[in-house]
């Protein structure tokens, strides 16, 4: 059956293409589900540590929360989202941007987000075809925009999407998938030890953090995918587009020099950007030395 699947994808690429594009739009409505609800997750999780470290009795138990449970419903008035009201896109635009029950705008973010992973799957199928690469290559993009979107919004990346992937990279570096295990490891090993010293260095000339543990996990993640020949590319990429922006928002008085500026989402970019065409940015980069 699988084979029968992928013979005909290889011989219609516009049917694989199209079926990328609605996995691309439901998976893009299943990771604002994880966007909003993991951060939620994750400080019930650590109340509930420090109560028990401070010996403090529990919390009454809250509503069950994970990223399946409860269903998703409006934030305004508790009505539940049906099957109709899931469809993504289409159903935004057939409630024209309202909750049906109580008629509250719904967040522009979730059209967006699911848009913006179709299209990213679907730039994957056309850049790795129908392979094994593409398939990977899917779960790491879907997983870079999930950490991107907790770092804008929350300002954290958060450790079960980074080390996973991590851990991920470098079984698939064994099998070389996208590259061999001795340079996956190596990558994981240069990407987190290169902006942790990024990192001390700052605090020990300033004395403040310039930024999150998360991101030298993050940067490990990508090494470990993409060896530690493209670090140069994607540090250089995500610093320069980080720059660009941040000045831009002071300049426009959207912020100032004393904003804290979640990194991880420039790096996300810069890392997908090198899995798709790290060797072309190296040889650009490297023409101008």
């Amino acid at each position: 059956m699988l084979a029968h699947t992928i013979t005909i994808f290889e011989q219609s690429p516009w049917a694989y293409y199209l079926f990328i594009l609605v996995i691309g739009l439901l998976v893009g409505s299943f990771l604002n589900v994880v966007i909003y609800r993991l951060p939620l997750m994750m400080q019930r999780e650590w109340r509930s540590d420090c109560r028990e470290f401070l010996e403090l009795p529990a919390d009454e138990e809250p509503e069950k929360l994970n990223l399946m449970l409860p269903r998703s419903r409006c934030g305004q008035c508790g009505h539940q989202i049906t099957a109709l009201e899931n469809i993504p896109l289409i159903s935004y635009l057939l409630l024209k941007g309202r909750c049906s029950s109580c008629k509250t705008h719904i967040s522009i973010q979730y059209p967006l987000v699911e848009l913006f992973t179709g299209i990213v799957s679907v730039i994957i199928a056309l850049n790795f075809g129908v392979s094994l690469q593409a398939l990977f290559a899917l779960i790491l993009s879907w997983s870079l925009i999930a950490a991107s979107g907790i770092d804008i919004t929350h300002k954290l990346l958060p450790d079960s999407i980074t080390l996973p992937l991590l851990w991920l990279g470098i079984l698939l570096g064994y099998f070389s998938v996208f590259i061999d295990l001795e340079t996956s490891v190596i990558g994981a090993m240069a990407g987190y030890l290169s902006l942790w010293s990024v990192y001390i260095t700052f605090k020990l000339i300033t004395g403040k953090e310039g930024m999150g543990h998360g991101d030298f996990k993050l940067l490990a993640m990508l090494g470990a995918w993409m060896g530690w020949e493209i670090l140069f590319v994607i540090i250089l990429t995500s610093s320069l587009v980080g720059a660009t922006i941040g000045i831009s928002m002071i300049l426009l008085k959207k912020t100032s020099r004393a904003t804290q500026i979640p990194f991880g989402p420039y790096l996300a970019a810069a890392g997908w950007l090198s899995l798709l065409y790290g060797e072309q940015l190296n040889k650009f980069y490297f023409s101008f030395l």
